[in-house]
């Protein structure tokens, strides 16, 4: 599992959500949507104090992290989220780890 956040997408948290640094982001699965990775599923965020920490980043005064029982959906997976100026949004993309393919 690795899941890259660049500054960019960062800045994109703290005007979307309109709070004030320090606070957390909770990265976890929606059942809803086409999906990249798992048919059926999308990424959601939401404001959330961590209860049982899987994963965590920290950038730029913002607490990225995914719940223990959300670590399946990115697992064997490179997790980018950056900031498309075009769309002026989130954009999220996943690239399978190298090596999780060889059995």
């Amino acid at each position: 599992m690795f899941i890259s956040i660049d500054e960019k997408a960062s800045s994109w948290f703290t005007r979307e959500f309109d709070l004030n640094k320090p606070f957390s982001i909770r990265m976890f699965p929606q059942y809803a949507g086409f999906g990249q990775k798992h048919k059926g599923y999308s990424l959601a965020f939401s404001v959330e104090h961590p209860a049982n920490i899987g994963f965590t980043k920290e950038v730029n005064g913002i607490t990225f992290y995914v719940e223990g029982n959300d670590v399946w959906f990115f697992e064997d997976t490179e997790t980018y989220l950056s900031f498309d100026d075009f769309l002026d949004e989130i954009q999220v993309t996943f690239n399978e780890e190298i090596g999780s393919a060889i059995n």
